[in-house]
């Protein structure tokens, strides 16, 4: 008897016949299995058949797969792979067209799986493929397909693409130089070409030897995306195979062709979106070419260059006046400039070059320094002077915000670092532009300059300006600007002031505060809190408070309390002494039935601010506020010693007149309890991710006949 762990509930179906449900003994060699399956159906010859899924990727269940399979799977009886083989081997060589077509269409569909692979494989299939490849005599569709279908099957492993005859190599290449080939033999032909460059070192001479790069080129041109995403796959498969050398020759080949002006205007401004596949090519681009700056960035300043100390001198020249500095000593001479390198910001003034010994960024600092002030001198002379002349310690130091700045955009820009197989971030401004890492770092230490003059910022606060300035680089690169001028304005318009909003708004969302479903629960709850804070406010109306009548003489203010009634239907007042602590009801002489009250007036509105027109402060008006009964001719006048008291008496005020409550004491006390009601409901969800959107509620099964037997699990 097999245990219940090797049994697997399943379904097996054939066309024409009907399912078959049994239960699947995994120890039960897998002929017998289809044997048994085959003599329901009084199907002769089993060894014929075999197991595959009906669903997904279909694919053959061998003795290595099968303890994949899972209760509830649907199998399908169909031709054994070997079978199935035999009979595409001997289709494609039908000299019948149209047999011979549709062998190869199947063939590329049952190619994926391994099992009828090797079946097919082990016939010399592959062999017959390349014939039809090589003699080229067939219909574009038959070819597609012979391509497709022998792409399938090298992808496996079992051939090595070395076995290949160089008659096949230029054939396939072939198909890519021909001017006007079809698309859909270029799009294969494309992808067996980049899998043999990757492959192999000698295949990749051989495949660079054959093709005609300004038709590689071309083919970046066309609207067909899937064209486009393959012919720059395997331009990366090159540039990523090719020695030092060889990369260099053809980058230069492809700078001088203006590969970045073709991405930029037929891929990047396309009307079609980028597809995932192109902008991992893409990303390898990007990566690879700015890779090229790596090793200026990890070599330090050589102080013995003589080549490195002018361009280093040149910075200090090109801001201050070089008059009468020939006829100077030269212990003068080097006071002179140590005195200039500090206002140009450098660290240790007598000997700058130390400052660019640290790698990274190396090099790379003192080539973008150099590139900002040759390029936009007046920018620079602005820069440094401004700074320079500064006596209140907010001088920003240039050489220093440079250094840090060219470390940051490296860090941003990822540049040293590998392509990774997955990656697909690219920056479109990349392609915009030259000589981007130069061009952005004079952006941006423009920018900084700014945030500096913003941020109110010392030398002790370098770090924190760094910082800011490192978001406002990130933030904006990641909207994907496409021109360098829209990276300028968006990059300026993220001040200091909105990178602040940004992380409180950010803070508040990472609290859940603003995610859609708490919003909604929000909303859903204030009703109830809001109930809470009105009874809060009558009864503090029906505790009472005391108040101070207004005095025209100087002497001692008057004191008089108002309470409500406990069943909230009269307002008692009355004249107290100052020793009253809370007056019982009928010591209140004068009362005011809620039912006559007309209104609730407020500040200068109040009849009692009125007559006093003149006199009142504006602390005075604030707190003043005033109720009208009967016919509006009679009002009761109060002044409220604090905020807090006339915040709570206009409220209660107004449930009382059946109107909303508007105080922002109401509105601060309403924001704490959401607050702290959401947070006590959403405990349980810490560190749960919360959707946006609900998710879909599932459909009703078909029937509600199932339950669960607990007294058989009990035994």
């Amino acid at each position: 008897m097999p245990q219940q762990k090797d049994i697997v509930k399943i379904a097996i179906q054939m066309p024409g016949a009907y399912p078959q449900l049994i239960q699947l003994d995994q120890k039960k060699p897998l002929t017998a299995v289809i044997k048994e399956v085959c003599d329901r159906w009084n199907l002769p010859g089993p060894e014929n058949y075999a197991l595959q899924y009906a669903d997904g990727v279909q694919t053959y269940i061998t003795e290595s797969n099968r303890l994949d399979i899972k209760n509830g799977s649907i199998l399908r009886l169909t031709k054994a792979p070997g079978r199935c083989a035999e009979d595409l081997f001997k289709g494609i060589q039908s000299s019948d067209a149209g047999v011979c077509c549709d062998s190869l269409k199947q063939l590329v569909s049952v190619s994926t799986d391994i099992t009828f692979a090797q079946e097919f494989i082990s016939r010399d299939g592959h062999s017959l493929l390349v014939r039809i490849v090589e003699e080229a005599q067939e219909t574009h569709l038959i070819l597609t397909h012979a391509l497709t279908a022998f792409m399938e099957l090298m992808d496996h492993g079992i051939v090595s693409w070395e076995n290949l005859s160089t008659i096949f190599i230029k054939k396939v290449t072939s198909f890519v130089n021909e001017k006007a080939g079809d698309a859909s033999v270029q799009q294969v032909s494309l992808d067996i070409l980049e899998s043999m460059v990757l492959s192999s070192r000698s295949l990749f001479q051989q495949i660079r030897d054959e093709i005609i790069l300004e038709r590689l080129l071309s083919h970046l041109q066309v609207s067909n995306q899937q064209l486009q995403t393959k012919a720059m796959a395997l331009l990366m498969a090159l540039l990523q195979t090719a020695g030092e050398a060889d990369r260099q020759d053809l980058f230069a080949f492809l700078e001088k062709k203006n590969l970045r002006q073709y991405i930029y205007k037929n891929i990047i401004h396309s009307s079609g979106v980028v597809g995932d596949e192109m902008a991992h090519h893409l990303y390898v681009l990007q990566t690879v070419r700015l890779n090229h700056v790596e090793a200026r960035m990890r070599t330090p300043l050589d102080s013995f260059s003589q080549e490195q100390r002018e361009a280093l001198h040149s910075l200090r020249q090109a801001v201050f006046e070089m008059e009468g500095e020939g006829s100077l000593s030269n212990e003068r001479r080097r006071s002179l400039c140590a005195k200039e390198f500090k206002k140009l910001g450098f660290s240790n003034n007598s000997n700058p070059g130390q400052d660019l010994s640290r790698t990274p960024p190396g090099l790379l600092a003192l080539d973008t320094m150099t590139y900002f002030a040759s390029r936009y001198p007046d920018a620079y002379s602005r820069f440094v002077l401004e700074n320079s002349s500064r006596e209140d310690k907010h001088e920003c130091p240039f050489a220093r915000s440079s250094i840090q700045l060219t470390l940051i955009l490296c860090e941003i820009l990822r540049i040293g670092e590998p392509p990774s197989e997955t990656g697909s971030s690219y920056h479109p401004i990349f392609f915009a532009q030259d000589r981007l890492v130069e061009e952005l770092f004079c952006i941006c230490i423009q920018l900084l300059n700014k945030t500096w003059k913003e941020m109110r910022a010392t030398q002790e606060d370098f770090d924190k300006v760094m910082q800011v300035v490192r978001e406002q680089i990130t933030r904006t690169l990641s909207s994907k600007p496409t021109s360098l001028e829209l990276f300028k304005n968006k990059v300026n318009a993220l001040n200091y002031s909105e990178i602040l909003k940004l992380r409180q708004t950010e803070r508040l969302h990472q609290e859940e505060t603003l995610a859609p479903p708490v919003l909604e629960l929000k909303e859903r709850l204030k009703p109830e809190l809001l109930e809470l804070i009105k009874q809060q406010r009558l009864n503090r109306l029906c505790h009472g408070t005391m108040f101070r009548k207004i005095s025209t003489r100087r002497r001692q203010d008057k004191l008089w309390y108002c309470r409500l009634s406990p069943n909230h239907k009269v307002l008692h007042y009355g004249d107290v002494e100052e020793e009253t602590d809370m007056p019982p009801i009928e010591a209140l002489q004068e009362k005011i039935p809620v039912a006559d009250i007309k209104a609730l007036l407020t500040g200068k509105d109040c009849p009692h601010m009125k007559e006093n027109k003149g006199k009142q402060t504006k602390e005075m008006l604030d707190l003043a506020f005033s109720i009208t009964y009967d016919v509006e001719e009679y009002s009761l006048n109060f002044i409220a010693s604090s905020r807090t008291d006339f915040c709570l008496w206009t409220d209660g005020l107004n449930v009382l007149l059946g109107k909303e409550m508007s105080s922002e004491s109401m509105r601060s006390e309403l924001e704490i309890l959401l607050s702290m009601e959401i947070k006590l409901r959403l405990l349980d969800l810490e560190n749960v991710p919360i959707p946006d959107i609900a998710p879909p509620i599932p459909k009703p099964p078909s029937n509600f006949n199932f339950c669960y037997d607990f007294s058989q699990a009990e035994q």
